[in-house]
């Protein structure tokens, strides 16, 4: 059969079901709250990749030189190909949504979560968790092209590179699909049912609102709830919850949103909720007779288990160090295997009995080292990571794994004890700390830090705590001052890449402007000539790294990279810059949209590097078009987006508001599906005041705050909050507080500054923003 219903599997099925199948089919025998489902068999994808005759081709196509990009992706490409291409046979089709149809009620359509479920996923050397597919809130129209999706998952750049690297046969892994009834969950999280490194009898909640793809993707840091099993006391630290995944009332897609301000920082489980989740805790482990790993939802006012694992990573007797210090040594090791007492000394160095406390966390796995912090921003920063640094980095992804292997400890800004972080630190056995939210901010790359695992806690130098408890001391704060909260989104333009780092340490909320231009003209080649002589390839790469270097720096805050926009008196300068047109106002002419317009044979090549982007999971970039005049503009580069293999629909983008056209002209443009209108304030200024702005005979006349371009920008934000349109500034006006106020006052959705000036325009925002509040109330 080519289905299976959870009622019928259990923990035996795992080589037809996979793990998640097995886990769920034995909560639904042992009587656990699980929502009702079925699994689509391992066997079922077997035989529809040989009853088609793509499995020699399929497997054929992925044996290349992981280290060879463009072969990847070219393998990836192909092979997903061969399967999402290939039809379901008749008997299959009807097998599945008779199913789903069964799932559902007779007056209602079902909402369905479709989970991949390897057979091949959490083996002790190997964590292959995170790279095949979920999709949430799927319906019967879309039901079966994710089902083959998650198929064809197996066969992303990602996996494929892993389990080569790995030494996985690629024929020999299989996949199951779950099929399974949605929670529209109102809160939830992850349970270990013991304390996941050292097995004591204390319970861990994780809790956010939402759905929970959201902490254990590591995108939002969670409460944490640690209950003592013999007497019940409930311990919490409630986190500073900045987003949660909901499912979009009108589309039924799963979509990111900002948490309500006034339920960030206010706790999601009240002591009922906790004691349901510990009584359903002691239920699960009681049936499998080991500690659990469970991911739960709260919906309606019914709880539900969503999956349910053994916990693998907890210590023996012998590795558990005494955190209290009364019997057993606190260690620090060196990085190289040696071990010092405490009180000793590291290395032949002079130890500080104190350290000052730099940042906290949730210390996910235990141990207490010491060595140099290693800030990895861009998956090139791995190479670095030498035996026995500390990796600093904002969450780690399964192509960290390597490098995680050579610390000596991890530290992340995101995720709670069910990140990729806290996960296979603790299989590694590598003390780490999670969700310390500004790490990547504090700490320094070569900075010499202790990291304590067991308490959470990141101190400078290398110290050794003594048996006696150190009381952290109050005023010891981050260097850096504590960044506003604000409703209006800051952000901050980056002009090139290298700038990333120092851009995404000022907290903001993400790139406003990243200019591809910069990355192009660093070629000191045209386009045109850079491709002639280096090849398509190439320069596809070249965009490909810059932009990824600034995603990586921010991931999962958006970057949004504007497309080309050099005039051509910047080209003429350029390597084959003699075949470019001599304009006398080139601010007025071949650039911008009606460049990409008319040279759509080079735009695709931009396109395709964000198209390899997105393979590649950078989900947060955004792509705006800059000087667009009108509708037609929209649908003709929205057209060329799809030609490229872009689906406008998934993915972010917009335009950028620099003419009297544009702004005049916004609501058409947001009936052709753009999601933001981004104001390029030194455009729109020139444009609308008839004042060059290079042209110092009339500078005095350049005024971004003139009447005039605030009444179009004041249109613009009103028309686009009518279509649901975000609006955003990323012109040089952005920085100074007179245009702060005004577009606060307007109701923009995000201002981005530059790089010195986004923590002003952050304390700018925040104060119109608490007047506005206190004029409502009084």
């Amino acid at each position: 059969m080519a289905v299976l219903w959870l009622d019928e599997i259990g923990a035996d099925d795992l080589e037809s079901v996979g793990g998640k199948g097995a886990s769920l089919g034995e909560l639904t025998g042992a009587g656990l709250p699980v929502p009702p489902g079925f699994v689509v068999t391992a066997g079922t994808y077997r035989e529809f990749i040989e009853n088609a005759g793509i499995d020699e081709e399929l497997f054929d196509a992925v044996e290349v030189d992981v280290e060879d990009s463009a072969a990847l992706a070219d393998a990836a490409d192909h092979a997903q190909e061969l399967i999402e291409e290939t039809p379901f046979p008749e008997e299959l089709r009807e097998e599945i949504l008779a199913a789903y149809h069964d799932v559902g009620t007779a007056d209602e359509e079902a909402f369905v979560a479709v989970r991949s479920s390897a057979t091949a996923e959490d083996l002790p050397d190997a964590s292959f968790a995170g790279q095949q597919e979920t999709f949430l809130n799927v319906t019967e129209d879309d039901l079966l092209d994710r089902v083959r999706r998650c198929w064809a998952s197996l066969f992303t750049q990602r996996a494929i590179y892993y389990r080569q690297e790995q030494g996985f046969d690629h024929s020999a892994v299989n996949i199951a699909v779950v099929v399974q009834q949605m929670v529209d969950a109102e809160k939830s999280g992850v349970m270990f049912t013991s304390h996941p490194s050292t097995g004591d009898p204390t319970m861990i909640v994780e809790a956010a609102w939402g759905l929970g793809e959201a902490v254990v993707s590591g995108a939002v840091s969670p409460d944490n709830y640690v209950v003592d099993r013999a007497d019940g006391e409930i311990d919490v630290t409630i986190a500073d919850k900045k987003v949660k995944h909901v499912k979009d009332p009108e589309t039924g897609e799963t979509v990111e949103v900002d948490v309500d301000p006034d339920e960030r920082e206010k706790r999601v489980l009240s002591d009922a909720d906790v004691e349901r989740l510990v009584e359903l805790g002691e239920r699960v482990e009681s049936h499998y007779d080991t500690p659990q790993d469970v991911e739960w939802a709260m919906a309606d006012g019914e709880d539900y288990m969503l999956q349910s694992r053994p916990i693998t990573t907890i210590s023996g007797p012998d590795d558990i160090t005494d955190a209290a210090g009364s019997e057993g040594v606190t260690s620090v090791t060196d990085g190289s295997g040696g071990v010092e007492s405490a009180g000793g000394e590291l290395a032949g160095e002079s130890v500080a009995p104190e350290g000052e406390l730099l940042v906290d966390g949730l210390g996910s796995s235990p141990g207490r080292v010491a060595g140099p912090a290693r800030l990895v921003t861009k998956l090139d920063d791995l190479d670095k990571v030498r035996q026995g640094d500390i990796i600093v980095t904002e969450m780690t992804t399964p192509d960290m794994v390597p490098a995680m292997k050579r610390a000596a400890g991890i530290v992340t800004d995101e995720g709670g004890m069910t990140s990729h972080a806290a996960i296979v630190s603790r299989e590694l056995g590598v003390p780490a700390i999670v969700g310390t939210t500004n790490a990547t901010t504090v700490l320094e790359d070569d900075q010499q830090i202790t990291l304590d695992g067991d308490k959470g806690q990141v101190l400078a130098g290398k110290t050794v705590e003594t048996d006696e408890e150190t009381e952290p001391v109050e005023d010891v704060r981050p260097q850096s001052p504590v960044k506003p909260m604000t409703a209006t989104e800051v952000k901050v333009n980056v002009s090139i890449p290298e700038a990333a780092e120092r851009a995404a340490a000022t907290g903001a909320d993400g790139v406003g402007l990243l200019r591809t231009e910069h990355m192009i003209l660093s070629l000191n080649r045209t386009p045109a000539k850079f491709i002639a002589e280096e090849g398509v390839d190439a320069y596809v790469d070249e965009l490909v790294q810059g932009i990824r270097g600034v995603a990586d720096e921010f991931y999962p805050r958006p970057v949004r990279v504007r497309t080309l926009d050099a005039p051509t008196d910047e080209f003429r300068q350029l390597e084959g810059g003699e075949d470019e047109p001599s304009e006398h106002n080139p601010m007025l002419g071949y650039r911008g949209i009606r460049r990409s317009l008319d040279r759509p044979d080079v735009f695709a090549h931009e396109l395709e590097a964000f198209r390899r982007l997105y393979d590649l999971g950078y989900d947060n970039v955004e792509i705006m078009l800059p000087l667009v005049n009108d509708a037609e503009d929209v649908y003709r580069s929205k057209r060329l987006m799809e030609e490229a293999g872009i689906d406008p629909e998934k993915r972010t983008w917009g335009v950028m508001i620099e003419t009297p056209a544009s702004a005049l002209g916004v609501e058409e443009m947001a009936d052709a599906g753009i999601d933001f209108a981004s104001f390029g304030t030194n455009d729109l200024t020139q444009y609308t005041l008839a004042v060059d702005r290079n042209n110092e005979h009339v500078a005095d006349r350049f005024d971004e705050l003139h009447p005039a371009v605030l009444r179009l920008i004041g249109d613009v934000i009103e028309r686009c909050r009518e279509h649901g349109v975000d609006t955003s500034i990323c012109g040089q006006a952005g920085s100074k507080p007179e245009m702060v106020r005004f577009l606060v006052n307007e109701g923009i959705s995000s201002i981005s500054a530059n790089i010195d000036a986004v923590r002003d325009v952050q304390h700018e925002v925040k104060r119109v923003e608490q007047k506005l509040l206190l004029d409502s109330v009084r």
